[in-house]
């Protein structure tokens, strides 16, 4: 590791810690030559992968968009901004998780779905029925005894 103060490469570790929930190590390190002290952080580089669209467009996977699409089906109902953060982390570290490039949108729905799921029957049922695209009411009580039968 170069120092950041005078460019030596020699600097030792004097001291490592787990950070960010476990997903980063913080190492304080100091400089053999200048006697300085400084924190560098390591974490796993995992690739995002793009999200490929039903249409064969390619796109950077946006945790904005999916935030605001999940915070649309969650609007006005009881779930607490820490539980919606935890799920599109949940969804994001899957979606690194599969080690692949590109991931067809499709995959993104259905994390989605199960996340949804999981926080709230109602913000999921609206998500679905978007997502699924629902053409009558039929469809809404077949998705609605699918979820009493579980």
């Amino acid at each position: 590791m170069r120092c950041p103060f005078c460019g030596t490469e020699n600097a030792k570790v004097i001291d490592s810690r787990d950070a960010a929930d476990g997903y980063q190590i913080r190492r304080r390190r100091e400089c053999l030559n200048c006697k300085e002290r400084f924190t560098t952080f390591e974490s796993a580089e995992l690739l995002i992968p793009y999200i490929v669209k039903n249409n064969g467009a390619r796109e950077p996977f946006n945790p904005a968009k999916l935030r605001t699409s999940l915070q649309k089906a969650l609007e006005k109902r009881p779930v607490n901004a820490e539980d919606l953060e935890r799920a599109i982390t949940r969804i994001t570290l899957n979606l690194q998780a599969t080690g692949e490039r590109e991931v067809p949108s499709k995959l993104v729905g259905e994390l989605a779905m199960e996340a949804l799921k999981s926080l709230d029957k109602v913000a999921y049922i609206r998500f679905a029925s978007v997502y699924l695209s629902f053409d009558d009411v039929k469809e809404f009580s077949d998705e609605i005894a699918k979820l009493s039968e579980k």
